[in-house]
């Protein structure tokens, strides 16, 4: 299961508000829908954050085995 929580540490540290996701870097609020709620997003998605954080994949999202 992919999850996105680092996401979130991620825009903490950078000073980043989901508002200025959304309003200065035009990200939509249904990606940000999609991204609290650990759905799919597309790699355009994915990429264009890495982008705009200046980050690595793992600092956007971490894979957990989902327990069986």
């Amino acid at each position: 299961m992919i999850t996105y929580s680092p996401l979130w540490n991620t825009l903490k540290a950078r000073s980043i508000s989901q508002y200025k996701l959304v309003h200065h870097y035009e990200i939509s609020s249904g990606q940000l829908y999609r991204l609290r709620t650990n759905q799919h997003i597309s790699t355009y998605t994915l990429n264009r954050l890495c982008e705009l954080l200046d980050c690595p994949v793992q600092d956007v999202l971490q894979y957990c085995k989902s327990p069986e």
